[in-house]
């Protein structure tokens, strides 16, 4: 039988370090996979295509959109873990190799996590008078997607 799944159920992940050891990316209020980002193509159009366009895709890519609210210990200001790794790895001394983190993601149903080498950008904070403060972040796939059963 065939399932809605609901956006919401994603489990995200990204690494700590180095060691394979991941953490959830805490408290999303949209994920937004873009299988096409970076894309690039080449256009193979001549005269003998008859008017119609043709093409080869010769660079894939694909992007996470984040968002949820700001969200900071009342005390201390310490971030959830997952969030303070993805802004470990988007802050502005993350250049170069240090840019670059692991993600790995999937549904609940899915026997597979989805891993990338990525990079991560912070998006917009802020809001108006009365909204909570609002947390985004665009982690783009950086080389080949690889798969590791979930165990």
């Amino acid at each position: 039988m065939q399932v809605k799944i609901p956006a919401r159920d994603i489990i995200l992940e990204v690494e700590t370090s180095t060691d394979d050891t991941f953490v959830r990316v805490e408290n999303l209020a949209s994920v937004t996979v873009n299988p096409a980002s970076n894309e690039e193509s080449a256009d193979l159009t001549d005269f003998d295509s008859q008017g119609a366009y043709e093409q080869w895709i010769m660079q894939r890519g694909a992007s996470l959109a984040l968002a949820g609210q700001e969200l900071k210990d009342d005390t201390t200001g310490a971030l959830q873990p997952g969030r303070a790794r993805v802004e470990a790895l988007a802050g502005e001394d993350a250049l170069a190799a240090a840019s670059h983190g692991r993600i790995r993601f999937r549904h609940p149903m899915d026997t597979e996590w989805r891993i990338w080498t990525a990079t991560f950008s912070l998006g917009e904070r802020g809001g108006g008078t009365n909204d909570p403060s609002a947390w985004a972040a665009t982690i783009t796939k950086s080389g080949l997607t690889t798969t590791e059963a979930v165990v």
